[in-house]
């Protein structure tokens, strides 16, 4: 079995540890320099020790303080001000607030084109947008790539797959971040990226390309690779759009577990509102590039504002984890 070669590019989170060079228009300078510490917040946390052995999320590497390692849950992780994005000249957000406090798991719901891929890219790094976004204190364009890539961890809808790559090597580019330039993965490195591969149901399919999984299954690979990296954020883009329902509970479940047992901040997009309302703590309701309602799960789902912004007819009812929303016939 292979391994990836040295240097080989995470298709998520990008080179292992770029050269200077122009700025790169989806991810702003390549290696800015950070600033100083932001009066109002403090600095940022500081780096802890070594992984346990089978804990699947490693500490970072010694060196560098690193944005989130030490921060004190209910600190803010993630904060957007005054966020606005515009694609190919064509106005996506508009002006829009968000923070989500260190350990917190929050879910945007909304309905198609309501801008809710675009907000998780620009929180991951992926627009130009830098001066909105801060993660746990420290503005987004302050952070070096490979420091990004050790702060927060994203699974896209549709994440770009390396022809004839095996599922082993793509969940190894999660250590990029780790492994030295010129280097290669460490035996710790490989232990994470087995635990993970056997939390997810996937130890099977080791030496298998992806190519050859089915939808779910490399629903879950994607996630494997988020996990294996050792962020303290997830930013998760319709994580279970592929999976069947069983698989489903188990991914959601092994991130609530990783969230609560590791604390990890949680910040994800769902179209399931139940499922969505089941997870979250809290939930942003995004309607054309603008936040329409931000609140509790009992807050947000609710039938009046379902109805105005989905234009569905719903019913909700209580649950026992958080409300559950039922599509019903419009009366004829």
């Amino acid at each position: 079995m292979t391994s990836p070669t040295p240097g080989t590019p995470d298709p998520a989170t990008g080179p292992p540890d770029p050269a200077p060079g122009p700025p790169d228009p989806a991810t702003g300078p390549p290696d800015p320099a950070p600033g100083p510490p932001d009066p109002a917040t403090g600095p940022p946390g500081s780096a802890t020790g070594p992984p346990g052995p089978t804990t699947g999320l490693p500490a970072p590497a010694p060196g560098r303080p690193v944005p989130g390692s030490g921060t004190a849950a209910g600190s803010p992780a993630v904060e957007v001000r005054g966020l606005r994005v515009s694609l190919d000249g064509v106005p996506i957000l508009f002006g829009v607030d968000l923070t989500v406090r260190a350990g917190e798991w929050v879910t945007v719901i909304g309905p198609n084109g309501a801008g809710k891929s675009t907000l998780l890219r620009a929180v991951g790094g992926l627009l130009p947008t830098p001066d909105a976004v801060r993660l746990f204190g420290t503005p987004l364009g302050a952070l070096r790539r490979r420091e990004r890539a050790r702060v927060v961890a994203t699974v896209a809808q549709s994440p770009v797959v390396p022809p004839g790559m095996a599922v082993l090597d793509y969940v190894l580019l999660g250590r990029n971040p780790y492994i030295p330039p010129l280097g290669r993965e460490s035996a710790a490195d490989l232990a994470v990226v087995h635990e993970v591969l056997d939390r997810l149901d996937l130890a099977g399919f080791r030496t298998r390309e992806l190519a050859t999984l089915s939808g779910g299954e490399r629903q879950r690979v994607f996630l494997a690779r988020a996990l294996a990296q050792g962020a303290t954020l997830l930013l998760l883009d319709e994580p279970t759009s592929a999976l069947d329902i069983g698989h489903q509970q188990e991914v959601l479940e092994l991130v609530d577990q990783l969230r609560r047992t590791h604390g990890l901040t949680v910040l994800a997009t769902m179209h399931d509102l139940s499922i969505a309302g089941e997870y979250a703590d809290r939930m942003v309701l995004l309607a054309d590039g603008r936040i329409a309602a931000a609140g509790t799960p009992e807050e947000v789902l609710t039938e009046e504002l379902l109805a105005h912004h989905y234009r569905a007819h719903v019913k909700v009812i209580p649950g026992p984890h958080g409300p559950l929303v039922l599509p019903t016939r419009p009366r004829p």
